[in-house]
């Protein structure tokens, strides 16, 4: 089989599913990719640069339509690229949104495409208008709707579509999904797992013998995953609990939704606004997977907030290695987790039933060890790459042989909880 994989970065969602082929042998497989670093054994890879920046003069609206032609355009002259050298995909693996998909049907017509489809916008009733902050307009509604358009180019022209979790494929028009099949990428769980000695010592920070320890774990610091609400739950419960210390992994930046406008960072505006004491609370920065799974491993409670939005990997790591979660009540979040059953889950606004529950969790760390045990069974149910990585393999072969619908089997509530949606916040 001749694969080609497309995404701005590298490997991103393809790691395992192109590590797993290459290992195979037989196949022909090639990573088109805007990243120069890394490498997979067995993969070839291949370059595209868009010929120039968006310019500004464009219509706001369509910014993101113009990044992604202009993504599109050089993945196109990639592809013509690869045609001259006789490479000719039977399928090709790509991220919608960022525009590398938009035109390999143009390049390769013989291909299959497999889409990765990770989030469809709306003005309303998910994460754009969830935070009280995020006053939706008129112009933001038809800003959020525009944002679509290359997303539906992909939805219309590939052969099939993935998406990683129930709930995000279900923000996507149902006229789409008999075309969407639901896979999560998968979590290694023989290396993310509990270790009841683990001890909390990586790099300058030794909090081996910290009485408790609260984490939190996440790629910005930013309300859409909760960070504000978790540091003054944290300054709260400082005041209550001497022997509390707070560990956060992750970038002092913005991932996702809006940066504030007198250009601080959130972390910088919570630590000037919150009574804290400095000394108890800890930035690790981003960490080697080694040594975060060391964090989660010797966590006493692990926090985890989330607007309704994609589901961060971290949480579905933190249940394999696990913690002991408190959570946000939010719809990708009841995916996996059910309150009292895997976690403990909390109103995504209310700080003090954060740090009450918090609270809650360290004062019955014994009692509560059966949610530990029910996190990781979960993972281990329906989310581990052992038994997600054969699916994906057998995807992408049942795709490229043309075999639509692939068989798959239909995906099941993990949690067995059933969704509850909220009004507009």
């Amino acid at each position: 089989m001749r694969v080609l994989f497309l995404h701005n970065n590298f490997p991103a969602q393809y790691r395992h599913v192109a590590t797993q082929l290459a290992r195979e042998g037989g196949h022909q497989l090639v990573f088109g990719t805007q990243a120069k670093a890394g490498e997979i054994p067995g993969v070839t890879k291949a370059y595209y640069k868009p010929a120039r920046e968006v310019r500004e003069a464009t219509h706001h609206y369509v910014r993101n339509l113009e990044s992604a032609v202009l993504n599109g355009q050089s993945v196109y002259r990639m592809c013509m690229e690869l045609r001259k050298r006789g490479f000719r995909p039977d399928l090709v693996c790509g991220h919608s949104g960022w525009g590398p998909t938009l035109y390999v049907k143009d390049a390769f017509p013989e291909a299959k495409l497999l889409s990765y489809f990770e989030w469809y916008y709306h003005a309303h009733g998910t994460d754009a208008d969830f935070l009280p902050d995020n006053q939706i307009s008129a112009d933001d509604e038809c800003r959020i709707r525009t944002r679509n358009a290359a997303i539906l180019l992909d939805l219309a022209n590939c052969d099939w579509g993935l998406c990683p979790t129930v709930f995000q494929r279900d923000q996507f028009p149902k006229i789409f999904h008999n075309k969407l099949s639901v896979l999560h990428d998968g979590v290694d769980t023989d290396f993310f797992k509990p270790d009841p000695d683990a001890k909390m010592k990586v790099g300058d920070l030794d909090l081996s013998g910290a009485g408790e320890i609260v984490t939190y774990a996440t790629r910005g610091m930013e309300p859409y995953r909760g960070f504000p609400q978790f540091v003054e739950a944290v300054a709260k419960l400082q005041k209550t609990r001497p022997n509390l210390q707070a560990v956060i992994v992750g970038q002092d930046r913005v991932a996702y939704g809006r940066k504030l406008p007198d250009g601080k960072t959130f972390k910088q505006k919570m630590l000037e606004e919150t009574d804290l004491d400095p000394s108890r609370i800890h930035f690790t920065g981003l960490l080697p997977y080694g040594d975060y799974l060391k964090i989660l491993q010797a966590s006493h409670v692990h926090v985890y907030m989330t607007v309704p939005f994609v589901l961060s990997w971290s949480l579905i790591e933190s249940m394999a290695a696990g913690c002991l979660i408190v959570s946000s009540d939010t719809e990708p979040v009841r995916e996996v987790i059910r309150d009292g059953k895997q976690g403990l889950l909390v109103d995504f606004f209310d700080v003090d039933q954060l740090a009450d529950r918090i609270a809650e969790a360290l004062d019955n760390r014994e009692k509560l060890q059966p949610l530990r045990e029910a996190a990781r069974d979960v993972v281990l149910k329906n989310y581990a790459l052992k038994d997600a990585l054969p699916k994906h393999v057998r995807l992408l072969k049942e795709v490229a042989a043309g075999n639509l619908p692939p068989i798959l089997t239909p995906p099941k509530r993990a949690a067995g909880a059933r969704p509850k949606r909220r009004g507009k916040r």
